[in-house]
């Protein structure tokens, strides 16, 4: 039948099924219209003629709703007899109309108005919520018995029995059916449209999350089977499979659909706002956020890192193994960071699991990957914040600092100066390439990044040639007369980075020669940043100059490449389909003692030219701004190395002829400052701190990854979003 026909058919059939009392409901379900998956229901219900039956026939659409809803109903209470396809397609069924209900306001309120249920009126959103749990652990649906029995009643089955997954909470490995992870799928792509009213809803409306918060109560009898089954699918898959070259050309993996959609519901399951009702864990009324912080055993904790890493580190071994794409890739690495994110985040105990071994170098580098690889593809800017935010919470803890002098062997194709080095240097050589050869929108990183650098400093003990190059290379490009100037929150940049010279210059002398040679080679450029000329005649002759845009566009973009890199390609438009502006969100960074950093003006390195916000358009630098922070600039360490070591160095340079500098490097190896140095200033650790405009931020990044993920079928494609800005080309 033509695409046509089912359209007649459907609209036909919906006003028979909903207009003429006393006909018979099994009709509608045993129509041959009904296609066999669930991209053709898509293309054969429009949006449009869902909008006009919620518009025109309101009654009819409620009345069918409550109707699929009673069919699932009718399958959860005939688990001995259920036809598996009439529930599939009532599933699919409201998978395809419930965006276009939450859309509009006076049908969010229609799922949570009371309806007729057994001895008790429940809202339709419960009854819904309650049937779909329920079907989870359907035997010969979604589960496998154990007898292989058929079962009349679902409530004598114990579901903490059938956790899909051995794991957490569970040792069973149960069979691998198949049908039951396509079934598990639907459901619970069913699922996360519900918890999407969200996106829908506005931000001050406070019920916006009651489907989740209903489905994660302690009402919820499966609460926690559901809880440890989504976390255990997604932490055991292993895409390698069987470990033969091209297995995923020769065999389908049904299992992958089911890992990505376990771990979108799972990280939404997880939404919270920022003060939560608490109880000891915590968290009164999230049973999944309460349990995720409960866990405490070392083996689950040891299951669920190692298979997080396994699966962010899946495009690493993808890409570079010696048989070109040889292992299944899969694409989830954004929703895995948002869960390895919140394990942190809700769960300390895991946090410092991961940071007591140098397994926590094993995540590390994969993020560093993502987000190097991420760098100049505006769509992906949100994927930069996830890492950056990740590393900068890990940052905030001692042990982090301690493993980053690991040396460092190449593994992953990260595009970054080759070096033998630490994880140190490798950190420092992604951040630079970020500053200096990423998208304009990182500029708002700009303070993360520092903030990283400074926390993790103090433990560095021997940074390689390059990446000390690196590090006075963003001094130079950032202590320029011209960016200090530009807008208010700049000084800000070189205040953080000569703080992360002077934590290494009193905590690490000994082993960082290759960084002290590289500050007495360079040495002009902290006299000229000492030497700054901060009067009025010199600013205005100083910012004057900007209008002279390709001059000054010149020399900020010379200051900023590195001699020894290439010219970043160019930043591609935003022309992919269904391109978002989530980059673009402006966020707070919830730093403790460190500001935010404002969006900056002017071009620094491979910026693009942006409009001039009207707040810096008011802001003109004067002499007396630029006295305050000129004068407290952290330069009393740097200049007394310089002033004791540069006369020494050339000293020996003269004496011995050196033209070498492996000479001058064994002779800083040896050479000491003790008591010549400024007392040792206390470490400052700046912590991340959780506020509500990163929550905001997240729960944006989360549900546009997932958005832009659901285009087969297109779930929320055509749907009057509210949460973020959809872009379409």
């Amino acid at each position: 039948m033509g695409a046509q026909g089912s359209r007649v058919d459907f609209k036909q059939v919906v006003l028979d099924v909903t207009s003429k009392p006393g006909k018979d409901d099994e009709t509608f379900w045993d129509q041959a219209w009904w296609p066999d998956s669930v991209n053709e229901i898509f293309a054969m219900i429009s949006g449009e003629d869902i909008r006009k039956l919620r518009d025109e026939s309101p009654k009819n659409l409620a009345t069918l709703v409550y109707k699929t809803v009673e069919k699932l109903q009718f399958s959860r209470n005939h688990p001995a007899t259920i036809d598996q396809k009439k529930t599939i397609n009532a599933i699919r069924l409201l998978t395809r109309i419930v965006p276009y209900l939450l859309e509009d306001a006076e049908w969010r309120g229609y799922f949570w108005s009371p309806i007729p249920h057994g001895d008790a009126a429940k809202p339709l959103a419960a009854v819904l919520l309650e049937t779909l749990s329920d079907l989870l652990f359907c035997p010969e649906f979604t589960i496998t018995h154990a007898n292989g029995q058929k079962i009349d009643d679902l409530s004598t089955i114990d579901s903490c029995e059938y956790i899909w997954e051995a794991g957490v909470g569970s040792g069973n490995k149960p069979p691998m059916v198949a049908l039951h992870y396509q079934n598990r799928t639907e459901i619970l792509k069913l699922l996360l449209t519900c918890f999407a009213e969200l996106i829908y809803a506005p931000v001050s409306d406070e019920t916006r999350l009651r489907w989740v918060i209903h489905f994660t109560s302690v009402t919820n009898p499966h609460v926690l089977p559901i809880f440890t089954s989504l976390l255990n699918i997604v932490c055991a898959y292993d895409p390698v499979g069987y470990g033969l070259p091209y297995n995923y050309l020769l065999f389908n993996d049904s299992r992958e659909p089911l890992v990505e959609i376990a771990l979108q519901v799972l990280i939404v399951c997880l939404d919270k706002e920022t003060q939560p009702n608490t109880d000891d864990s915590g968290y009164k009324d999230n049973y999944f956020i309460n349990y995720l912080s409960r866990i405490h055993r070392e083996e689950d904790f040891d299951f669920m890192l190692k298979g997080i890493t396994r699966l962010l580190s899946n495009p690493i071994h993808s890409s570079s193994s010696y048989l070109p794409n040889s292992t299944k890739r899969v694409n989830f690495h954004q929703e895995l960071l948002v869960l390895l994110w919140k394990c942190c985040e809700i769960n300390q105990k895991f946090m410092f699991y991961v940071l007591k071994t140098s397994d926590v170098l094993d995540i590390l580098v994969p993020i560093l990957y993502h987000i190097s690889d991420a760098r100049n593809d505006s769509g992906r800017v949100g994927l930069i914040h996830m890492g950056v935010f990740i590393i900068l919470l890990l940052s905030g803890e001692r042990n982090f600092g301690v493993r980053l002098n690991k040396p460092y062997t190449a593994k992953a194709n990260i595009n970054v100066q080759t070096f033998t080095g630490t994880h140190a240097d490798l950190l420092i050589l992604v951040i630079h390439k970020l500053i200096t050869t990423g998208n304009y929108r990182l500029q708002t990183l700009f303070d993360c990044f520092l903030t990283i650098m400074v926390n993790v400093s103090p433990y560095m003990k021997s940074l390689s040639m390059v990446a000390a190059n690196k590090l006075v290379h963003l001094v130079e490009a950032f202590s320029t007369p011209w960016f200090l100037f530009s807008s208010p929150t700049n000084p800000q940049l070189v205040f953080s980075l000569l703080e992360v010279f002077n934590n290494v210059i009193q905590y690490q002398f000994d082993g960082n020669s290759n960084l002290i040679y590289t500050i007495i080679r360079k040495r002009n450029v902290f006299y000229q940043l000492s030497n700054l000329s901060t009067d009025a005649a010199s600013i205005a002759k100083t910012l004057s100059g900007r209008k002279s845009k390709s001059a000054n566009r010149d020399e900020m973009v010379d200051q900023l490449k590195s001699p020894t890199s290439t010219a970043p390609p160019e930043i591609p438009a935003a022309d992919a389909p269904a391109a978002q502006t989530l980059g673009g969100v402006s966020t707070t960074t919830g730093l403790a003692a460190t500001p935010a950093l404002a969006s900056m003006t002017g071009n620094v390195g491979n910026w693009e030219e942006r409009p001039e916000s009207s707040q810096d358009n008011e802001w003109i630098a004067t002499q007396e701004w630029a006295d305050a922070w000129k004068s407290k600039l952290p330069l009393q360490t740097i200049m007394r190395l310089l002033q004791v070591l540069v006369p020494q160095v050339e000293k020996i340079c003269i004496d011995k002829g050196l033209t070498d500098e492996s000479e001058i490097l064994k002779f800083l190896q040896h050479g000491t400052l003790v008591g010549l140095l400024p007392v040792p200033h206390p470490i400052v650790i700046r912590r991340y701190q959780t506020n509500i405009g990163t929550n905001h931020w997240f729960r944006i990044y989360m549900w546009g990854v997932i958005y832009l993920k659901h285009t087969q079928p297109p779930i929320w494609y055509d749907t009057d979003v509210k949460l973020f800005e959809v872009q379409r080309a």
